[in-house]
């Protein structure tokens, strides 16, 4: 189940770093508006790259649909064992994953209809974000059935973690609007400060919230590296906030490369699939504080 589940999350990750390949290379109707098929084929002639990586998203989509229902059985047919069936076991996560699965299959076959309108694309976005969730929670919960005993972590910094996890999950939100909301990735010039304002009103609050919540969440993460050594918090709270705070210090300098370099589209699609790992090693690092002692 661990493996499964490991295996889950990995392509969970990979779909929705394609997903944002597809936005940025506007290949989003590279298989037109056929849904589920590719032009009326499941496997279309590959002669056109923005039809190849759309299809390749598709393909991947597939296969994690297939690994979400397999983890989904595995942990039905296993619900009577401690830790897996009932509150804080894997058997929960895995239900949430499937139906989220079953929900963004629908919303991108809706996204497509509607000729991928930014509201939809957002809202496939988060959906993506929930599934990676509760794949993660399902993982780090199947990781403790064969962990050692640790100790507890304290409530504060269970507070403090859960707090980093939605601000995360707000500011690749965020940054989904500033990448589909018309100007405001180019509003603001300059990083980290606007050296020059192109385009003011909705366009320059998205963009400017984004970043405001990047850095809080740096910040906040890294008061919490430096209290959790005074804490005295179980070592895999500790790695765990460390990696966090690292993999947001990396988005950040990619962000700031890419504002100051054009918007290219190398760091545009490293600077997604950046967000999008931070979204999942701060709520794994969420979920590691709230696993039980055993």
């Amino acid at each position: 189940m661990k493996r499964l589940s490991y295996a889950a999350v990995a392509l969970a990750y990979l779909q929705a770093v394609l997903g944002a390949v597809v936005r940025i290379t506007g290949s989003g109707m590279g298989c037109g508006d056929h849904w589920p098929k590719c032009h009326g084929y499941w496997f279309p002639p590959l002669e056109r790259m923005d039809l190849i990586i759309e299809v390749t998203h598709r393909y991947v989509a597939a296969t994690l649909t297939l690994a979400v229902l397999a983890l989904l059985f595995v942990a039905w047919r296993q619900r009577e064992s401690p830790g897996v069936g009932g509150r804080g076991g894997v058997l929960r996560p895995a239900v949430s994953a499937a139906l989220l699965v079953v929900a963004a299959a629908l919303l991108g076959a809706v996204t497509v209809k509607l000729d991928l309108h930014a509201a939809a694309v957002v809202i496939h976005l988060g959906l993506a974000m929930f599934l990676i969730a509760a794949l993660a929670l399902a993982a780090v919960r199947s990781a403790t059935l064969s962990s050692a005993p640790s100790a507890p972590t304290s409530r504060k910094t269970i507070r403090g973690a859960s707090v980093a996890a939605v601000m995360a999950f707000v500011a690749v939100v965020m940054g989904g609007l500033t990448a589909n909301i018309a100007g405001a990735a180019v509003s603001c010039v300059g990083f980290p400060l606007c050296r020059r304002v192109s385009l003011g009103g909705e366009p320059l609050f998205v963009q400017l919230s984004h970043r405001i919540l990047a850095f809080l969440l740096l910040f906040h993460l890294f008061g919490m590296v430096l209290a959790l050594r005074k804490r005295g918090e179980p070592a895999a709270t500790n790695l765990w906030a460390k990696i966090a705070f690292f993999t947001v210090l990396s988005q950040i300098l990619v962000a700031a490369a890419m504002v100051e370099t054009g918007l290219p589209l190398h760091l545009r699609v490293l600077h997604q699939a950046l967000g999008t790992l931070v979204w999942l090693v701060v709520f794994v690092f969420a979920a590691v504080t709230r696993r039980p002692a055993r």
